[in-house]
């Protein structure tokens, strides 16, 4: 049975088209052969009904006259009716009569209480030879004695009998025609479903950039084209980028690795001296004890560095604050002084550059995020601008509020870069900038300043400045807080970094947005 079972869905829809045709014809046969059937009997009944005798031939029957022949055994009755009688006393009498020279009748009893057939209603009874049934119908006559008509259902049966093999054949035409068909036209419908099993089959092969037709819009099969190949799209979205995550992964790993490498070698290196020469003087002593001290140092902030990027984003949202970007800004140059005495470092005022009103004055700007993270941007952006600028250069810093506008802060634009994604157009921000007038950075620089690692001056400079993390920890704070970090530089004109936060005022800065308010 499992092996007569359809697998596929082709011959599950043939089979089941099949079995509904074959049964639906079948079922129309017999109701017409069943209504056939109650017409031609219906037709002999009434044949019965209309037949009378003539009375004489009850008075005959009771004087006993019809052995003698008066109508005779035979004949003197039309076509193939058959007339039996029964006496007072309930017993058959062995006369009877009959229109078509004789053959065999009726099965009837012997006894009328055995007859069981009421006045006027006609019965099927069997026939003596065990052939075609016969109509009988009884009818009450003259001195108590009864009489019994009858007609044959030979030819009922036999229109019956064509009648079902007719049905036969035609069933079998059907569900022959129905197989021959159904295959065509569903193999015909299918044909488009195939065509998305074989794309499919294909894909889970590793052929992952093709798509599923989709030529049928208006059908399942179109919807479900449709549905796969979004499907099939956010995978491959998924897939790139996860390729993309790894890939970066890779590299910083590689890079982490790199600039570790580096300082803990000369950990190593210098340790070594240490341990095999202890007779070393007293100055190179010191010497190798210093330069082991500040390559533990290098490490410690490098792996500082790496811990903070691995933080961000999972500042709790219990932490985002008002905070006064003002104030703040005033903070970062007080504590930036300190470390780097001999630079020059400005406070002013942003205005937006569309505004027609110039403020001149220093306002209280608010923000919303986390003070930590902020104030470790503005630091980070003051000591990239002391460490990498000469002596002399002059560093401003302006706080403000500004709207951004299509191809303004906030966008991507000609000369400026950016880590994170741009802001809507007509959103309001809280920004400040950090901006210097030294040589500034050229294109191929500027486009991988946010870079993990990366570092635009020398070799002998940039081991010096740094470990290259500064600005990727910076723009990775800016979109923690819901915000965008950017660049605009060109060659000769200086370097401008620009803060941009979402603008909360004093008054309704009570919570704390959810991240990319407004990107």
């Amino acid at each position: 049975m499992r092996r007569l079972k359809p697998r596929s869905l082709r011959a599950r829809l043939v089979l089941g088209v099949t079995l509904l045709a074959t049964s639906a014809v079948l079922l129309c046969q017999a109701a017409g052969l069943a209504l056939l059937h109650s017409w031609l009997t219906d037709q002999v009944d009434g044949r019965l009904t209309r037949f009378q005798p003539v009375p004489q031939l009850y008075k005959d029957v009771a004087d006993g006259r019809t052995a003698s022949g008066a109508p005779g055994r035979t004949g003197g009755l039309p076509s193939d009716y058959r007339v039996y009688f029964y006496d007072r006393g309930g017993h058959r009498i062995a006369m009877s009569l009959s229109g078509d020279g004789g053959g065999a009748g009726p099965r009837l009893p012997k006894s009328e209480a055995e007859l069981g057939l009421k006045n006027g209603r006609p019965s099927t009874v069997a026939a003596t030879d065990g052939g075609s049934t016969w109509r009988v119908i009884a009818r009450s006559g003259t001195d108590g004695t009864r009489v019994v008509v009858a007609l044959p259902l030979e030819e009922v049966d036999e229109a019956t009998s064509r009648m079902l093999w007719f049905s036969v054949a035609v069933g079998v035409a059907v569900a022959t025609g129905v197989v021959l068909f159904g295959t065509l036209a569903v193999r015909l419908g299918l044909r488009p479903l195939v065509g998305v099993e074989r794309t499919a089959r294909r894909i889970a092969e590793g052929e992952l950039e093709l798509s599923v037709p989709d030529r049928h819009a208006v059908t399942e099969v179109g919807h479900l084209s449709r549905a796969l190949n979004t499907m099939l799209d956010r995978l491959r979205t998924a897939l790139r980028r996860t390729e993309a995550s790894e890939q970066r992964l890779r590299h910083f790993l590689a890079d982490a690795g790199h600039e570790l490498r580096t300082p803990l070698t000369s950990l190593q290196g210098f340790a070594e001296l240490l341990v095999q020469e202890p007779e070393m003087s007293l100055e190179r002593r010191q010497e190798a004890q210093q330069l082991i001290v500040r390559n533990a140092d290098r490490m410690s902030r490098l792996i500082e560095s790496l811990s903070q990027l691995a933080r961000l984003g999972e500042v709790p949202a219990t932490r985002w604050q008002p905070v006064d970007l003002l104030s703040l800004a005033a903070d970062g140059i007080a504590a930036v002084a300190v470390r780097h005495p001999g630079r020059s470092i400005g406070l002013g005022t942003l205005a937006d550059p569309e505004d027609d009103a110039r403020v001149d004055e220093l306002d209280v700007v608010d923000a919303v995020g986390d003070p930590h993270q902020l104030a470790q941007i503005l630091s980070n952006l003051l000591t990239n601008a002391c460490v990498h600028t000469p002596t002399g250069t002059h560093i401003q810093v302006r706080v403000g509020t500004l709207r951004v506008r299509p191809h303004g802060p906030g966008t991507t634009g000609p000369g400026r870069t950016s880590a994170n994604a741009p802001l809507i157009p007509g959103t309001r921000v809280c920004a400040v900038e950090v901006a210097d007038d030294g040589a500034g950075l050229a294109e191929s620089h500027a486009r991988r300043v946010f870079e993990r690692f990366y570092r635009a001056d020398s070799a002998e400079r940039a081991a010096a400045a740094g470990s290259g993390l500064g600005l990727a920890i910076a723009a990775g704070a800016a979109e923690a807080n819901g915000g965008r970090l950017e660049l605009e530089a060109r060659p000769g004109e200086g370097c401008t970094f620009r803060l941009l936060l979402p603008y909360q005022p004093a008054a309704a800065a009570t919570a704390a947005p959810a991240p990319h308010t407004c990107v």
